[in-house]
């Protein structure tokens, strides 16, 4: 299991409904969390996401879901990462972009420019894959392959000379529908997910860009996820940053998250003299405190923000965190 920003689910809603569906029923059946399909900042099993897609395509008959919602959706539902993308010098930087930052988005996917498939001179592949040991489902792989195609269009303004593409899997709708949607040859069965499009395209500038908006978006991206060396304390303070108040943040779930056994992470947090739980009352009260301190939201929803079950919760931690009650702490702050 490997989470994601729920924005990859941007008009899942609306394509749904439009084709007669329940959309809250097939999130329901999926397990996706409450709320899921109207906001982007929830953390969300991958595995959830995809399974949504085909649980609604096989009710709906509609086996093309993947590619109905891909062509709805927008650049925005990156975040921070697009701004970076949409404000990079060239597609190539764009590109490197995001193969470094995609986690922001979803840990286990990737995004790399290889050589061509094919072989063919002046021709470059835009790969994407996910982690090695699964094997993702039609209708996710096809939504985000097409997501794909329709930014670098987006982009460089238009048609960028595509190619071909290749996907991993059977067709599971007609194959003219595959090529209305991609404006060129669809092969399937491939080894890999890859857009085939011309060397030259990597060298294009893009217009209009922001040098400033692009260095804030960074910074604000690499302060996102700790790096590869870093310690388990930073890595696991980093997924409960992200997952607060929307997705478990017990120690199982953690540990899934980091893809490390529960004992060995806490084994490995012992070495560096930290405790898990110690780690989670720290994340929470620095999330407390700024919801107390920055905002005027009503304490029920401080609570539900924080992963409390109800608002007394959040009264006991505070006392325990600053010897005074959250309203105490907010108006201290107001004053």
């Amino acid at each position: 299991m490997s989470l994601v920003r729920s924005a990859g689910l941007q008009r899942f809603r609306q394509t749904v409904e439009a084709l007669g569906g329940d959309a809250d029923l097939f999130a329901r059946q999926a397990g996706l969390p409450q709320g899921a399909l109207d906001t982007d900042e929830l953390l969300v099993e991958d595995t959830a996401i995809a399974a949504v897609l085909e649980t609604a395509a096989a009710a709906l008959s509609c086996p093309d879901l993947g590619l109905r919602v891909a062509s709805a959706q927008e650049m925005s539902l990156l975040g921070p990462l697009a701004v970076a993308i949409q404000n990079s010098p060239s597609v190539a930087d764009a590109i490197e972009c995001t193969s470094r930052y995609m986690f922001v988005h979803a840990r286990d996917l990737s995004l790399s420019v290889v050589p061509d498939p094919d072989g063919v001179a002046g021709v470059t592949g835009l790969r994407y894959t996910f982690r090695a040991w699964v094997r993702p489902l039609p209708q996710a792989t096809e939504m985000t392959v097409l997501f794909l195609h329709r930014a670098v269009g987006f982009l460089v303004g238009g048609g960028y000379g595509l190619r071909s593409v290749d996907l991993p899997h059977q067709p599971v709708a007609p194959a003219a529908r595959y090529t209305g949607a991609f404006g060129a040859t669809v092969r399937f069965g491939r080894p890999a997910a890859v857009l085939r499009v011309p060397t030259s395209l990597m060298r294009q500038p893009l217009a209009g860009v922001d040098a400033t908006l692009r260095g804030l978006a960074l910074a604000f991206l690499s302060r996102q996820s700790p790096g590869p060396r870093t310690g388990p304390a930073a890595r696991v303070r980093a997924v409960v940053s992200q997952s607060l108040g929307t997705g478990p943040t017990e120690l199982a779930d953690v540990a899934r998250a980091l893809a490390v056994h529960p004992r060995t992470l806490q084994r490995q947090l012992v070495a560096e003299g930290q405790g898990f739980t110690e780690i989670v009352d720290d994340v929470r009260r620095a999330r407390a405190r700024a919801y107390l301190t920055t905002t005027d939201m009503p304490l029920a929803q401080v609570s539900r923000l924080l992963g409390f079950a109800e608002q007394a919760v959040l009264s006991r931690c505070a006392r325990r965190w600053w010897g005074m009650s959250p309203t105490a702490v907010r108006r201290r702050a107001q004053r």
